[in-house]
């Protein structure tokens, strides 16, 4: 029986941010293997024991690689942190703001972020989502080409402009840090016990995107007050009551997405959403209500898609 060589790698690339760290080996575009660790916010040693670690056996195996790295590694409390490269920013723009080092004889390159005015006036900042971007731009040219708007929800929710594969600007929402807050922090779900019910939880996340269309011009302040007192009142269970107020969250934000950038949210065939799968189809629902499509996409594959072009020119077209 003949022996196929397994192939060769040529480099690592890696998602790193607050909660976690995804390394892939990989040659040229294919992923060849996975490695997992720490996010910054949660490393018990510093930044580059815990990446060696992490790729101890690959390195083990195949030598020094190039280790291409996006997210909050780049930031501040990361390994070094990497100045924000301003919009308009596109792959040429990105690549040359790489910060480059060695360490422990592999070649380094961290990923810039991006900053910006906001639509409403006011400085605004993303560190990672930006490879994400440039990642879509690769799997999907067409966004390559005239106006988008890019959704990537999470923790902090953005909503991206990009006009001829450049990010032109974007808005943050703190819709996922602030849905974590109110749900673990707050009074509001104290007033009935936790149960998992898929059909109350879809019941309540509808509800909440219905009140939130409905009240549309009354502060989202003014709304959240409900999630205890529907509890109270109408024995709301749990379950319905925290995806009520993702509802209530969800729906806003996308109510704020809407008349940005000139409203071209209104206007695209489809709205690109980067995100984990099950935000993702959260966010597809609340942009359904308004008649608009959407493209859900894997983000940490578009990383990988991202950390590539931004290293190999031959990948994406300029």
């Amino acid at each position: 029986m003949s022996h196929v060589p397994s192939p060769t790698p040529t480099h690592i690339a890696g998602d790193w941010g607050t909660t976690h760290l995804r390394l892939h080996l990989c040659r040229g575009a294919t992923v060849l293997d996975l490695a997992e660790g720490a996010g910054i916010g949660s490393l018990t040693k510093s930044a580059e024991a815990t990446l060696f670690d992490a790729i101890a056996p690959w390195v083990q195996r195949h030598g020094p690689l190039p280790i291409l790295l996006a997210g909050m590694i780049g930031s501040r409390n990361g390994w070094k942190e990497v100045p924000y490269a301003s919009c308009p920013a596109g792959t040429a723009e990105l690549r040359n703001a790489l910060l480059r080092f060695e360490a422990r004889g592999h070649q380094v390159a961290i990923a810039t972020g991006v900053s910006c005015i906001n639509p409403h006036g006011a400085p605004d900042v993303m560190r990672g989502e930006e490879t994400q971007i440039l990642g879509a731009i690769v799997a999907h040219p067409e966004l390559g080409r005239g106006r988008h708007i890019v959704a990537l929800p999470g923790t902090h929710t953005k909503w991206a402009l990009v006009e001829d594969g450049k990010m032109q600007s974007f808005q943050t929402s703190l819709s996922g840090e602030l849905y974590a807050l109110l749900r673990d922090r707050s009074t509001l779900l104290k007033a009935s016990a936790a149960e998992a019910n898929e059909a109350a939880e879809r019941r309540g996340f509808d509800a909440g995107l219905q009140r939130s269309r409905e009240l549309r011009t009354v502060p989202l302040s003014h709304l959240l007050f409900e999630v205890r007192a529907r509890q109270l009142v109408q024995s709301m269970p749990h379950a319905e009551a925290s995806a009520f107020l993702s509802g209530l969250i969800i729906g806003q934000d996308v109510l704020g997405a809407l008349p940005i950038f000139d409203g071209t949210l209104r206007t695209v065939q489809s709205v690109p959403i980067i995100g984990a799968p099950r935000l993702a189809a959260l966010y597809s629902s609340a942009l359904a209500a308004h008649g608009i499509g959407t493209l859900p996409l894997d983000a940490t594959a578009l990383t990988v898609a991202g950390l590539n072009a931004l290293a190999h020119p031959d990948v994406i077209a300029e």
